[in-house]
């Protein structure tokens, strides 16, 4: 169970992952190694699960955010698990999502420019032998980041 105090520590560190035991122990009124101890035990239960860095992709030359849907001619535990494959070998796939409704999947992809989503389509997704169809959606501005969860 997570107590409001819980919550409290990882709706900070979801801000700023870089505090120190010291600073959530400012943040939370608790001492530093309470503080730590709490983030340790957060971190063993599973609910910390990594530390990232959030980079701008712009600024790594990768100009181009979409959206793919990804439908499938044949369904299967084989076919989806190759499909699966696939898109864990691919870079410019960020995150992927099975859904329900007209599409099976859903890809956030980041490529260089039209050309290079032009041959993920064309040349990676739609000749997988379980691909019947793709659409493609491209972001013309983010409103939103990714943010933090609610806690």
């Amino acid at each position: 169970m997570l107590d409001k105090t819980d919550h409290h520590l990882l709706d900070a560190l979801q801000h700023n992952a870089h505090l120190t035991a010291q600073e959530l122990g400012e943040i939370l009124n608790l001492s530093p190694s309470q503080a730590g101890r709490r983030r340790q035990r957060l971190e063993a239960d599973g609910v910390i699960q990594s530390y990232t860095a959030r980079l701008d992709p712009v600024r790594l030359g990768l100009q181009v955010q979409g959206f793919v849907q990804v439908h499938l001619s044949t369904h299967g535990p084989e076919h989806s698990a190759r499909f699966a494959r696939l898109v864990a070998t691919r870079v410019e796939i960020v995150s992927a999502w099975t859904m329900t409704g007209d599409a099976d999947y859903l890809l956030r992809v980041y490529c260089a420019d039209l050309p290079a989503l032009n041959r993920l389509i064309h040349e990676v997704l739609l000749p997988h032998p379980a691909v019947s169809r793709v659409h493609s959606q491209i972001v013309m501005d983010q409103l939103k980041r990714d943010g933090p969860l609610p806690t």
